[in-house]
């Protein structure tokens, strides 16, 4: 099994993601993370979905997207030729002394300190995963309060 990420420019209308994601559930297809927004073109928004599968598996999941009415285009991304980001909110409990050590953290990873109080920070990351990851990794020690990841958004790289 590998990760394939897969991006759907779709109908911006009510729906859609309901469609789509129960076509994933029908078949059995496991979303390892999804995310819609907007697009330049306010009639669509584009789906990244990631998920593990095997080639055949993905390219069957590519041809059912592709049937679906309001999916106008589907591709599967390679890692190595696309731009793939995700971001974090991430709340963590600190005291007054902590605060220089986490803020020379966030430094490093040019994370964010969005917000403060007398025991904890929100700070915002956005990265590869695996920057995610480590950033993640290398902060629990302070105790991590809530965070939320927006799952991987991607574009390919190049001109189409």
């Amino acid at each position: 099994m590998k990760q394939y990420i897969i991006t759907a420019l779709v109908s911006n209308k009510s729906g859609v993601l309901t469609r789509i994601s129960g076509l994933f559930a029908r078949r059995g297809y496991n979303i390892g993370s999804l995310n819609v927004g907007s697009t330049e073109n306010p009639e669509l928004s584009r789906m990244t979905i990631v998920s593990e599968a095997d080639d055949a598996t993905i390219r069957q999941i590519t041809l059912q997207l592709d049937k679906l009415v309001d999916v106008k285009k589907v591709n599967v991304l390679e890692q190595d030729k696309s731009v793939c980001r995700e971001l974090l909110i991430l709340k963590l409990r600190v005291s007054p002394e902590q605060r220089p050590e986490l803020e020379s953290a966030c430094n490093i990873y040019k994370a964010k300190i969005i917000d403060l109080s007398p025991s904890s920070l929100i700070a915002e990351l956005t990265g590869e995963p695996n920057k995610i990851d480590a950033f993640i990794n290398l902060t629990a020690h302070y105790g991590i309060i809530e965070l939320v990841r927006t799952g991987l958004t991607a574009l390919g790289r190049g001109e189409f």
